[in-house]
């Protein structure tokens, strides 16, 4: 068995917010950000919520896979930025949504978490055990952000991205996925520490940190290198995709990984202009967008690739 996408919605907060107005807050400019990283607007989490734009998203994505609340199975939101720590982001979705039949469960994967997400559907899928799946990738970057942080406060966005995936017949989606726990450190944001009646410790700051050129290495290194693998345990070369969709970080890694493969950049669609690294929702929001702009024909091999906080990295191939 294998899982089918039949519906895919997005979501993302009202406020946009340019280069230029993060010059009058950073020492920084246009030219600066979007030479370096393709960048030029994101969005903005004000009134919006991590929970609120995973259900919006979530809805947009039953909506147009004609899919009723009561007919999912399971739900999976990928989130490094949950808004409570209990209950999780996928029971809020699956109480504003009506999904009463559905487990709900969340996993974090930083910037890789939706592609996670989609393989555990695979898996739970191909098990028998679920046949109707909502996926949703879901992030409020910015309340993590240092916004005096030039090399951080730039680079992400808020936003959030769903898919309804279905079980089919067929030989089932490959996926690879990797970690690198010993990598960690380059790419952190910390949570509370201990404290209680016995015991009290200093509290770090709770932003996110990125050493953003070992970030860089990673990614140009890792990502193409498992786009090879996953396409040679499939018995295809990189010219025989027609699309790949990628983790939007940054316009220089996206350029790389292309070069790597010796693929022309066209195939690579890329909204990171208007909405900047929106982690676990990124994946997800672009599939949307280019689903909905009619690019994704039926029988179209397409790769998903990830990779971020973990460090953690992986690909998928499916065809549409």
């Amino acid at each position: 068995m294998r899982i089918k996408v039949i519906g895919t919605g997005s979501a993302l907060p009202a406020k946009i917010v340019t280069n230029e107005m993060l010059s009058r807050i950073v020492e920084t400019d246009d030219a600066w950000i979007s030479s370096r990283t393709g960048i030029r607007e994101r969005r903005i989490a004000g009134e919006e919520t991590t929970t609120d734009l995973a259900v919006s998203a979530a809805k947009a994505a039953l909506e147009d896979a004609g899919c009723a609340p009561e007919e999912i199975d399971l739900i999976l939101v990928a989130t490094f930025t949950p808004e409570h720590c209990l209950p999780n982001t996928a029971c809020a979705v699956q109480a504003a949504l009506g999904c009463r039949n559905a487990a709900a469960f969340d996993l974090n994967a930083a910037c890789s978490g939706f592609l996670f997400a989609m393989n555990t559907a695979q898996a739970y899928v191909e098990a028998g055990i679920y046949r109707t799946i909502l996926l949703v990738g879901a992030e409020e970057v910015s309340k993590v952000l240092d916004w005096e942080d030039r090399s951080t406060c730039v680079l992400f966005g808020d936003g959030a991205g769903a898919a309804v995936v279905q079980a089919r017949e067929g030989e089932a989606m490959r996926f690879l996925q990797f970690s690198d726990g010993a990598q960690g450190q380059v790419l952190a944001c910390m949570e509370r520490t201990a404290e209680n009646p016995w015991h009290t410790a200093e509290k770090p700051p709770k932003t996110l940190t990125m050493d953003g050129q070992a970030v860089f290495r990673f990614a140009v290194r890792r990502v193409p290198e498992c786009i090879r693998q996953l396409l040679a345990q499939a018995g295809k070369e990189p010219e025989e995709i027609d699309w790949f969709l990628l983790h939007q970080a940054n316009k220089r890694i996206l350029d790389s990984v292309a070069n790597r493969l010796g693929v022309e950049e066209g195939r690579f669609p890329m909204n990171l202009d208007r909405y900047g690294n929106t982690s676990a929702a990124s994946i997800p929001i672009l599939l949307d967008e280019v689903r909905r702009k009619g690019i994704l024909k039926e029988g179209d091999q397409v790769v998903l690739a990830g990779f971020g906080a973990g460090l953690t990295w992986g690909a998928a191939l499916l065809t549409w």
